[in-house]
Parts: C-alpha cells; structure tokens; sequence
C-alpha cells in the first residue's frame, strides 16, 4: 500500500511535469500576496498585514480536520465499545475549550 501511496505521488508530479504550462512570465512568477502588489505599495512597505483572516481560515481547517476524524466513528459507531465514546467525548471538550479560547480572543469578530 505504501508503494502505491508513493508511486501516485510520483506520477502525479512526472505528469504535471510533462503537462503543465512551461512559459514563464514575470507576472506568474511574482510573489503572491493576497491580492495586493508586492511591488506598487502593496503589503511589505509600510502597510500592515492583517492576519485577521489567516485566524479564520486555521479555525476552518481545524473544524473540518475535526469533522473528518468523526465520521469513522459515526459510520462504526454500533461496534464500537464504551471507552471509544468517552474517547470521542474527550476530544470534543477539547475542542470546546479551543473554541472557547477563540471566542474570549474575539478571533471570530469582524468589526
């Protein structure tokens, strides 16, 4: 299985090799900064990033990471034993208390 893992990856990276677009240009080779020009006053000079919205996408991809750990134990759940429940509720109060940290931090608030 491991041998098959690997030689997706493998292919995948010899074929967008062989297939992917080979002209470079000085616009697709520039750093891209979330919309803004490097280059013309854009972030870096002496503007502020703001990392408001980093904050946000990590907190969307920890939920869905954690969506994605419970659905194995949604679809097993009739076979499984009691100490894989209080497993699952562990991990949910763990969760609830990162989420209450993000809402005392006022992470999730726009203004």
């Amino acid at each position: 299985m491991l041998l098959v893992a690997v030689g997706i990856g493998v292919l995948a990276v010899i074929v967008s090799a062989i297939l992917g677009p080979k002209k470079a240009s000085r616009a697709k080779l520039m750093a891209y900064e979330s919309g803004n020009d490097p280059e013309h006053g854009g972030v870096g000079t002496n503007q502020r990033f703001p990392v408001h919205f980093y904050l946000v996408a990590m907190l969307f991809i920890i939920f869905d990471i954690e969506t994605a750990f419970f659905y194995p134990l949604a679809v097993a759940y009739q076979k499984l034993i009691p100490f894989a429940f209080f497993e699952a509720l562990t991990f949910v109060l763990l969760l609830l208390v990162g989420y209450v940290y993000v809402l005392k931090k006022r992470v999730l608030e726009w203004a």
